[in-house]
């Protein structure tokens, strides 16, 4: 797999914009995406926001291992961070996003109260690109306010948004950190497209695919792509192979399109077209 090093000078631009405007913020909401519940963590944000009160978002649970996903919630929890599950696809947990953050500072609100004063709940939303900051944005305010996209990338600068309601947000570009020390941290963001596909290797990408699927979820795996027989002996190009062959990705000379099969084995994994997939558990850390 290739080395990967990726900080585009918005990013840079958005860690000194999310600096700047810290001390207006109560509460930082962290949005993960729960298939990558570590890795999709940038790990500057604990230099970046410091003691603010924060809560963990782990959107697009309805696409992550469930079993999995408890484990994690229970992991942050021992380290001091409230984590709620949500998905802004189907609704889930979205209600309680404004309520979990009110609580971080709800003795501050009731000092406020008894001065005659009703505190504004000033939120910022920070994550990297491709988690669905601004979706959930969107479901909070109950219209679609702000760009969205499945692309990383899509929001470029800060906006304040107003919930009905004491609070706003503000809204931040996604932010990766400017290099991945381990490389396995940087294959799975690019597993879930947090990483631009066009600076990937995808067919490399999608051998270590095949070897993870093999080995945490091989039933999902083959019954998804009707494979046969024993897979735990074969390597993941090998997988690959005969995943293209069932899918008919045939070219001439009968050799198999592997550029095809590796690009539809992504996007089959991102749209949990081969099960509720979770590329990490908490042992691994």
């Amino acid at each position: 797999m290739q080395n990967l090093q990726w900080y585009p000078g918005h990013m840079a631009k958005t860690r000194r914009m999310i600096e700047d405007n810290l001390k207006l913020i109560d509460v930082v909401v962290e949005i993960l995406d729960a298939r990558i519940p570590f890795s999709g963590r940038n790990p500057n944000f604990d230099d970046i926001i410091k003691n603010k009160p924060r809560l963990l978002v782990l959107n697009k649970s309805d696409l992550a291992d469930k079993k999995r996903t408890r484990l994690w919630i229970e992991w942050y929890a021992e380290r001091g961070l409230r984590v709620i599950p949500i998905s802004c696809t189907t609704g889930m947990g979205i209600n309680t996003v404004l309520a979990e953050a009110r609580a971080l500072i709800q003795d501050k609100i009731d000092r406020e109260k008894e001065k005659g004063r009703n505190r504004t709940l000033k939120i910022m939303m920070v994550g990297i690109p491709n988690v669905g900051k601004s979706s959930l944005i969107n479901r909070l305010i109950g219209k679609a306010s702000t760009k969205t996209g499945d692309k990383p990338g899509v929001t470029r600068g800060k906006q304040w948004l107003r919930i009905k309601g004491d609070a706003e947000l503000l809204d931040t570009p996604g932010i990766l950190p400017p290099k991945f020390e381990d490389q396995e941290v940087a294959v799975r963001l690019a597993f879930t497209g947090a990483i631009r596909d066009e600076i990937m290797n995808t067919e490399l990408l999608a051998y270590s695919l095949c070897d993870y699927l093999r080995d945490n979820y091989a039933d999902e795996l083959c019954a998804r792509y009707k494979l046969d027989g024993d897979i735990a002996p074969l390597k993941g190009y090998e997988i690959l192979e005969k995943i293209g062959k069932k899918r008919g990705f045939v070219i001439s000379g009968g050799e198999v399109d592997m550029e095809r099969a590796a690009n539809m084995i992504l996007d089959e994994l991102r749209g949990a077209k081969i099960g509720n997939i979770t590329l990490e558990i908490p042992d691994d850390f």
